[in-house]
């Protein structure tokens, strides 16, 4: 008989570090952290919840208890059934988000908004109707190297994905923003991803634009990355394909 995994309750009158166990139980079960995959470290938890480094522990025994994560000597890992998914390091998501630097900062961020015009006209999606839009942001910690993303999702990505569509209910909740596995739920979901990356320089400035264009195997479209980073490069247009994970 397959185990049922638990599911604690979230409601304010719960002690702190149930609350941190219940958020991060959501990532354990929306693939944010996936089977086998370490936990970020006791400090870094502490530092996206806003809580001690005690009070990070005491979530993770709760866990622990409920056979959901492991400790050994490299850190804390996610048990939960199921294989690893696939990481090629082609698909980061978003495009040209870079390896954490512990010196630096990442930041990300989920709404369900309007997205931009430009955005709204890329995806087939009607003017003022919301979507789910996700933002980006990282540099090193003497600020240089900034990157920042918009990217907007399609109707056809959050009927097809599931992973996707659990964040319109988490909407404007940037503690779990992380939705750096998307384009992996996305092959999950037996979608043949084709991207299309425009990389152009900016006007007057130093910086790099990157627009990323993905699609399906029908020709319809998943979602639109406009990266802006500063960088010195020539401009240029790649496109490439992934098969499913079916």
């Amino acid at each position: 008989m397959a185990r049922t995994t638990p599911r604690h309750p979230t409601a304010d009158h719960q002690p702190l570090y149930g609350r941190v166990a219940a958020r991060l139980l959501d990532e354990l079960h929306d693939g944010t952290v996936p089977p086998g995959e370490r936990l970020p470290s006791e400090r870094r938890l502490a530092e996206r919840f806003q809580v001690s480094r005690e009070t990070v522990r005491q979530a993770l025994e709760v866990l622990r208890r409920d056979g959901l994560v492991a400790t050994d000597r490299r850190g804390s890992h996610a048990t939960l059934s199921g294989l690893p998914v696939e990481t090629p390091s082609s698909l980061t998501f978003p495009v040209g988000a870079r390896s954490t630097d512990p010196t630096g900062f990442d930041r990300t961020s989920v709404a369900w908004e309007t997205p931009p015009p430009e955005h709204a006209e890329a995806l087939g999606i009607a003017p003022d109707r919301p979507t789910l839009v996700h933002r980006y942001a990282s540099a090193a910690a003497d600020g240089s190297g900034l990157r920042t993303a918009v990217t907007s999702f399609s109707a056809v990505a959050l009927a097809e994905v599931a992973e996707l569509a659990s964040y319109r209910d988490r909407a404007g909740y940037s503690g779990s923003a992380q939705l750096r596995r998307a384009y992996d739920w996305m092959r999950r979901a037996g979608l043949t991803l084709h991207h299309r990356d425009a990389i152009t320089r900016a006007a007057h400035t130093h910086s790099v634009r990157v627009t990323r264009r993905v699609h399906d195997q029908y020709a319809r479209p998943l979602e639109i990355t406009d990266l802006v980073v500063a960088a010195q490069q020539d401009a240029l247009i790649y496109e490439f394909t992934v098969p499913s994970a079916g």
